[in-house]
């Protein structure tokens, strides 16, 4: 694995910064990251299962209530984006428990002796959770065609649900870095992470419109990330989806989010072996 230029080591050295080697490094963590991923996908497929069980069960039975406005799609069609959004937390705000794995094994002081940049550590694990997402998009988008839920297949919106979540998944695959961090073991980062999975999940607008929230969840709904990747995906994906806020607004609001959490990851990473 190389990682470039030894003096290199952060992203405040902007005197010495190489865009090139960035990219490299980032590439290299990734691909390392994928590799492991490979060898054992069974992970995979065990995630798949919860959004399948949503979709199928939770979805068919709550397509039968009338109280739930959704404009002028079916409620199945509502939801499937929220839950391709799910899948995309649940199986990214876990990735901390892998960084504290690989701190006992003894992998992260090897990189952290490296020349390689802290940011294209966090970035490349990014990367793979991105990876990991697109896959997730997969099968969701499978299920809902069986299901004959009104998805939208043009290329350029499959394209932009993609991209979507890929950026869902680094945003909360860094989060996650970020708790483990902090926690520094997984008994911690476990019990965290489960009490953190279910408010993002419902203080979003997931399985219902944001107007039916009361004016205090509303509150913690427009600070939610899933929130705006919701509302990108059932734009593109869906057919009659429109945006709350807008998908330039939403994009935004992600990227900023997510830029913040890389900055404050690539200060937090060194102190993990702490």
């Amino acid at each position: 694995m190389t990682f470039g230029k030894p003096e290199a080591r952060s992203l405040d050295s902007a005197d010495t910064f190489s865009l090139v080697d960035f990219i490299g490094q980032s590439i290299a963590i990734g691909e390392s990251e994928l590799k492991k991923l490979l060898r054992d996908p069974t992970e995979l497929f065990s995630r798949a299962v919860q959004p399948i069980l949503w979709l199928v069960i939770f979805g068919q039975v709550f397509s039968r209530v009338r109280g739930i406005p959704t404009g002028n799609i079916s409620y199945l069609a509502f939801m499937c984006p929220g839950i391709l959004a799910q899948s995309v937390l649940f199986s990214a705000i876990f990735y901390g428990i892998a960084v504290i794995w690989e701190r006992d094994l003894g992998i992260v002081h090897k990189l952290l002796v490296s020349p390689a940049y802290r940011g294209a550590l966090v970035f490349g694990k990014a990367i793979s959770a991105g990876f990991r997402g697109l896959i997730q998009t997969l099968i969701i988008y499978v299920v809902a065609f069986l299901m004959r839920i009104e998805i939208s297949l043009s290329l350029h919106t499959i394209l932009g649900v993609l991209l979507a979540v890929v950026l869902g998944s680094a945003i909360f695959s860094t989060f996650s870095l970020i708790i483990a961090c902090i926690v520094k073991t997984r008994e911690r980062f476990m019990g965290i992470g489960q009490v953190l999975t279910m408010p993002l999940f419902f203080a979003s607008n997931a399985i219902y419109p944001l107007e039916l929230m009361p004016r205090w969840l509303l509150v913690f709904a427009r600070i939610n990330p899933l929130t705006y990747l919701v509302d990108i995906l059932r734009t593109l994906m869906i057919q009659g989806g429109h945006s709350v806020y807008g998908i330039a607004f939403d994009v935004v609001v992600l990227v900023l989010i997510y830029a913040i959490l890389v900055i404050i990851a690539s200060k937090l990473y060194p102190t993990l072996i702490q």
